[in-house]
């Protein structure tokens, strides 16, 4: 037990460091970006000018700046939005929601289908049904979900209307189309990953004890098999959900769908300094806790993990 909250203390101290350089990085680059956070400044006069730098803060030197920007950070503040002109935390709070459902639905119908298919692939080695997995997973992690997005609008919002091409208002059915090209990528991971491990599996020589036991193909692909390519699979889920999070940021923008992605591809056009760190940080917390989240499941999966991590087998 000791060696286990050792292990989660230390996930937890590089989690926190990550998150301050990300946050310290994405600071200065903003710095760096050419053009001004006003988009009318041609419009304003030296005083108007003036009193925006000074609104915002960007009147004061930059260590300053940044001094402020961390100080927010520590207390919860994202700052204030250049173009809206409104705290950077309720504009994420009015947008997650969408982005929210979308990723969670993507990630559980893309897990799901793509484990079935890689067990399915794994059982029927060789045959053409391991031949089609096989492609379908390697055309899912080649195609960017952008591609997949502007197909499945052709096809299933034009040439066959059963679903809106864009927008967000009428409920599940408008987020079934954006969730479907979001499932592409980790329905692929899902299908490689697990028929990878269930192949050298179903390999082994206690799968051969097991079919001689009298146990039916179905007992043996998902007692044994499946059990043992859990673990590979949990490992990628936070890649995956990686995946999904860049790729709603244009997949949002192409059913108009008014999330955080489709915010933030707005706020790079409008120069919206804190918009665009706030959407990062948000996007770098959530990718370090799930990795945490991941972490820690595979510890207590597989104790031999955190056990090495602890560089004690005794406790």
């Amino acid at each position: 037990m000791k060696n286990y909250l050792k292990y989660i203390g230390k996930r937890v101290l590089y989690m926190i460091a990550t998150l301050f350089l990300i946050a310290t990085a994405t600071f200065f680059l903003m710095k760096l970006l050419p053009g001004s956070p006003f988009a009318n400044e041609e419009n304003l006069t030296e005083a108007q000018l003036q009193f925006m730098n000074a609104r915002y803060g960007l009147d004061k030197p930059l260590y300053q700046q940044y001094l402020l920007y961390m100080w927010g950070l520590l207390h919860g503040d994202l700052g204030m939005s250049f173009q809206y002109d409104m705290s950077v935390n309720q504009i994420i709070a009015s947008r997650i929601g969408p982005s929210f459902q979308l990723g969670i639905q993507a990630m559980i119908f893309g897990t799901v289908v793509g484990t079935l298919l890689g067990m399915l692939a794994a059982v029927k080695q060789n045959t053409w049904v391991d031949t089609v997995a096989s492609i379908f997973a390697i055309i899912g992690r080649s195609v960017p979900s952008f591609v997949f997005a502007v197909v499945l609008q052709l096809l299933l919002a034009v040439v066959i209307p059963i679903f809106p091409i864009a927008l967000w208002n009428q409920g599940f059915k408008s987020s079934v189309l954006p969730t479907l090209a979001l499932a592409i990528s980790p329905i692929a991971d899902s299908a490689r990953f697990v028929r990878t491990e269930m192949v050298e599996v179903l390999h082994s020589d206690y799968i051969e004890l097991a079919k001689s036991k009298g146990l039916n193909n179905f007992e043996v692909a998902f007692k044994h098999g499946f059990r043992n390519a859990i673990i590979p699979l949990i490992t990628i889920l936070g890649p995956m959900l990686v995946g999904l999070m860049t790729g709603s940021m244009v997949v949002e923008n192409i059913f108009s769908i008014p999330g955080i992605g489709e915010q933030f591809v707005k706020s790079i056009f409008t120069n919206d300094y804190p918009t665009i760190m706030g959407v990062t940080l948000l996007y770098s917390f959530m990718l370090v806790t799930i990795v945490l989240f991941v972490d820690i499941l595979y510890g207590i999966i597989d104790p031999r993990i955190r056990l090495t991590e602890g560089g004690d087998s005794n406790g």
